[in-house]
């Protein structure tokens, strides 16, 4: 099984669709955002694009980029 680092370059002269890449998701302090696993919560601390603090009630979690399973309300 071969790791790959870095994404496969796409070729203009090939046939198929450039794969589509998905926006950043930026977040700010005080927004309140959801998230598959522990449900609503509101933005507390931002660390530079590289995770967020966010207090959910009865926890508060560290989540890490690409924050999959979480969006902005």
């Amino acid at each position: 099984m071969t790791n790959r680092s870095a994404p496969r370059r796409h070729l203009p002269t090939s046939p198929f669709k450039a794969p589509v890449v998905a926006p950043t998701k930026h977040f700010a302090v005080g927004d309140r955002v959801s998230h598959d696993r522990h449900g609503l919560g509101t933005v507390i601390a931002v660390e530079g694009g590289i995770a967020t603090l966010v207090d959910f009630g009865s926890q508060q979690t560290r989540i890490v980029s690409p924050y999959k399973g979480m969006d902005k309300l």
